[in-house]
């Protein structure tokens, strides 16, 4: 049964992804055709196409990889301003091709390939010459599907369900977990082997349940506390304080010094005082509300931002570990293999309750679409974001024309931009392939969340 059931959270976590992907380019389509755009493709995936039937003006399918999906509106690239207008006989518009230098090259067919699609009577639907506001509201529709989607999700779980937070009594930590071993953070296991040093908690005679209440002399008021204490004693000795069904005691033992995390949100590893101990939690009923959800959301969205501009760094921690380099990082990014891995694990896991099960996979897809859409509006082509930022440009060169009572320089030529896009867009591939290969290779498991 635990095989069927790690199928079942792999299919849940992948089917909630692809929902997810299909709404994100509905996000995309509604306002395109609703302002009048043409959109010739609406598909979920890349490559060969599975499946697809025609509605209307628009081709719907689905293709055989599903890593995301697109939406084809036409008229994304304008032509050369010499040839605007220009058309052939057959009532096409003309698009010149170059022949001098690569990328210009590569350029020219992009705009020939683009206005292959466009017909006579099309003139008034294309894309490049909506307004700019328009424009941005297309183009952000997509990504802001994807923070809705977090928002409701995470609203589910913290106003439904609650959030963890330290069990306390009398506002002292009470142990959940006492390691029996020291294992280095960065080897992903929680079994001990025989060359495994028994931790400083093991050799203390720490157990869970105990409530720690001074450490070297000082009273411990919270886990908190505690583990500041712990990590300035580096290797020193430890006088350790504590109450066992109501009975205190006391315990002598030597903190080891270990590689560690600053916080969960800081995952720098540091050299630190290590007992060997977590504190008990428990879940508690949020009533914050959607205002308490989005002040979580805000606080997730400062660790994704940090998480993005440190993405090509954590990707090649995850190839030095794929070579047999180092360890992988456990905190570090995972791709859609990952997290479908993840969430069998967790609907796998026989002693994790039904309710909590739900909760994480809720927690899980929230957290992929809180991601997709803050990535997807870094601006830089092709992600959304490059599209929204010519847009903002546009906008921006021609207000100052009309300030300073200059010709309008007209609309912003996104094709020139393509050179980066394509650079972006390889850079995307290898990196969303490292990860594929390292999810494969050398995956995090649920045990190292």
């Amino acid at each position: 049964m635990t095989a069927v059931y790690y199928a079942l959270g792999v299919v849940l976590f992948f089917v909630a992804i692809l929902a997810s992907i299909g709404l994100h380019e509905l996000g995309h389509l509604i306002p395109a055709k609703a302002f009048g755009g043409k959109v010739t493709q609406y598909f979920i995936g890349f490559g060969p196409t599975v499946w697809s039937t025609q509605r209307g003006e628009t081709e719907v399918g689905v293709k055989a990889i599903p890593l995301g999906g697109y939406v084809k509106i036409i008229g994304m690239l304008p032509p050369d301003a010499e040839d605007l207008g220009e058309r052939q006989p057959d009532g096409s518009l003309k698009v010149r091709k170059s022949n001098t230098g690569m990328f210009t090259q590569l350029i020219s067919d992009a705009r020939a390939a683009e206005w292959e699609l466009v017909q006579p009577g099309d003139e008034d639907r294309l894309f490049y010459r909506m307004a700019w506001w328009r424009k941005v509201i297309v183009m952000a529709g997509g990504p802001t599907v994807n923070l809705l989607i977090a928002f409701a999700l995470f609203s589910v779980i913290f106003g439904a369900y609650g959030v963890r937070e330290l069990k306390a009594d009398s506002g002292r930590p009470v142990l959940d977990e006492v390691s029996q071993c020291v294992v280095p953070y960065v080897e992903q296991r929680t079994d001990c082997r025989a060359d495994d040093p028994a931790s400083p908690a093991a050799k203390a005679g720490l157990k869970p349940g105990d409530t720690i209440t001074r450490f070297n002399g000082v009273a411990v008021g919270d886990w908190d506390q505690l583990k500041d204490l712990v990590r300035a004693n580096d290797d020193g000795t430890a006088t350790i304080g504590y109450l066992r069904d109501g009975v205190e005691h006391t315990a002598t033992t030597n903190t080891t010094v270990e590689a560690r995390p600053d916080s969960a949100t800081d995952t720098t590893l540091r050299e630190v005082g290590f007992l060997g101990v977590s504190p008990t939690t428990r879940v508690v009923a949020t009533k914050g509300g959607p205002i308490f959800t989005l002040e979580q959301m805000g606080g997730m969205t400062r660790d994704s931002v940090v998480a993005l501009a440190h993405l090509p760094v954590k990707v090649w921690g995850v190839a030095k570990a794929i070579a047999g380099v180092s360890e992988r990082d456990p905190n570090g990014p995972v791709s859609i293999v990952g997290g479908g891995r993840i969430a069998g694990e967790a609907v796998s896991e026989q002693d994790f309750p039904l309710l909590d099960k739900v909760m994480f996979l809720l927690g899980l897809v929230a957290g992929f679409n809180l991601f997709i859409g803050l990535f997807n509006f870094v601006p830089l082509l092709p992600l959304d974001g490059g599209h929204i930022a010519s847009a903002l440009w546009e906008a921006l060169r021609r207000g100052l024309a009309r300030l300073r009572r200059r010709p309008d320089p007209g609309y912003v030529d996104a094709a020139k931009l393509l050179p980066v896009a394509y650079v972006v867009a390889s850079a995307l591939l290898v990196m969303g392939g490292v990860l594929i290969v390292g999810d494969l290779v050398v995956p995090v498991h649920l045990q190292s969340q």
